[in-house]
């Protein structure tokens, strides 16, 4: 129970500042709905071939969006060296971690939440008709992508180019994860259950949250203090 209250308190602290400044969500959202935008532009809604990429154009969205909001997770306390003052509580490292995990995590969801509608406007998808998939296919995506992002945002905090080397990072790591989470998204948006072939998907999915929430966890005090 203490460790799930520090997980909670790290959570809490960094959504009261990113909500009192707004910077990372307010980027993140315009991001996205400007390239939703701007891709409705690119494609016809009615052609088929938009039918087929429709999973993997919106977590393409998400995914570009989402680093802009973890790319402040572990920044935003480089001021006054806040970093210095979080890593020396008497709180373990693996707390930190997922208290700011839940954080971003939460934030990104939220991005991902108000973007779906615009999405179906734009590209005349339905994707209500299947709606309790989708959202366990974008909590289990949205974790991948967080808890990678996170690492990684912890791994890069101190490097000026910080901004560039996240996604640079992220990206290739997240790959397994992106590709199941596109699959299993592109029949769900159009209103269709998931085809019993891709299950697997499903399940590799659910795999790399396993493995790599364990491995970040593992390693997390390397990373802050090493």
């Amino acid at each position: 129970m203490k460790f799930l209250r520090q997980v909670a308190t790290v959570a809490a602290k960094d959504l009261r500042a990113e909500l009192r400044t707004k910077e990372a969500i307010n980027a993140s959202l315009a991001f996205a709905l400007m390239i939703l935008l701007l891709f409705s532009y690119t494609f016809d809604p009615e052609q088929e071939m938009m039918r087929q990429i429709s999973g993997g154009l919106l977590w393409i969205v998400f995914a570009f969006a989402g680093t802009l909001t973890l790319n402040r997770s572990f920044a935003r306390e480089l001021p006054n060296d806040c970093l210095d003052a979080l890593i020396a509580a008497p709180i373990p490292g693996s707390a930190l971690f997922l208290g700011k995990c839940c954080a971003s995590f939460v934030l990104v969801l939220a991005v991902e939440l108000v973007s779906l509608p615009v999405f179906g406007i734009f590209y005349r998808v339905h994707w209500t008709g299947q709606f309790p998939w989708l959202f366990l296919i974008l909590l289990l995506g949205t974790w991948a992508l967080t808890i990678i992002g996170t690492i990684f945002s912890a791994l890069t905090v101190n490097i000026k180019l910080r901004e560039v080397m996240l996604p640079m990072l992220t990206y290739p790591i997240l790959m397994p994860a992106l590709m199941s989470a596109m699959r299993l998204t592109t029949s769900l948006v159009n209103g269709q259950p998931i085809p019993d072939d891709d299950f697997a998907w499903l399940k590799m999915l659910i795999g790399f949250d396993v493995v790599f929430t364990a491995v970040s966890l593992a390693l997390i005090e390397t990373v802050l203090v090493g």
